[in-house]
């Protein structure tokens, strides 16, 4: 039996390897998953993604599991709850800019339906699949990115530059940036 060929990072961990299996690149419209992509991505910023992905749970359990409403309320005494929290990453910026995306993100569900209507305008509603041969082919950030970011900063987002939007982009599946030699640029649409 021939071995799955996976993206290089994706070989690093386990729990790498089961998220590019199961979940990055895979096109989420759910308002509840791209909220909690767009935290995790933010709080990534200067850190290096594996770090996110063994503390994912313990997010979900500090921000009452992602849910938006209750994260634009939280008060002083929860902000503080979060600072001291070891599970999370404990950086002032990046909590309080979880509780203004929160709000931000309510706003923007509010005027266009969803985030995901929002969202999935900047690839024009469905995935790019781009035919990268080489990782270091896969850029950081694109013309789409910086219009996602300029807007969401527009709309009072925070840690919301083009690198992180562009990481969103991909972990949601707006973009197919699995190498071609990869199996899950197939399945998830990549044709030559």
């Amino acid at each position: 039996m021939t071995a799955r060929v996976r993206c290089a990072w994706a070989e690093r961990s386990p729990l790498e390897r089961d998220y590019h299996d199961c979940e990055w690149g895979a096109p989420e419209h759910d308002d509840g998953k791209l909220f909690e992509f767009l935290i995790l991505e933010g709080a990534q910023a200067g850190l290096s993604w594996s770090t996110i992905l063994r503390k994912r749970d313990a997010y979900r359990a500090a921000f009452d599991g992602f849910d938006p409403e209750r994260i634009a309320r939280y008060d002083a005494h929860k902000r503080a709850a979060l600072l001291a929290d070891p599970g999370i990453v404990r950086n002032r910026l990046k909590i309080e800019a979880a509780i203004d995306n929160a709000r931000a993100f309510l706003a923007i569900r509010d005027q266009f339906g969803s985030f995901d209507a929002y969202l999935w305008r900047f690839v024009d509603g469905r995935p790019r699949h781009n035919a990268w041969r080489h990782p270091h082919e896969v850029p950081v950030r694109t013309a789409e990115s910086d219009a996602l970011s300029k807007d969401l900063q527009r709309r009072g987002f925070r840690f919301v530059g083009s690198v992180i939007c562009y990481a969103l982009m991909q972990a949601v599946g707006m973009v197919n940036d699995h190498t071609v030699d990869c199996f899950r640029w197939a399945e998830l649409g990549g044709h030559r």
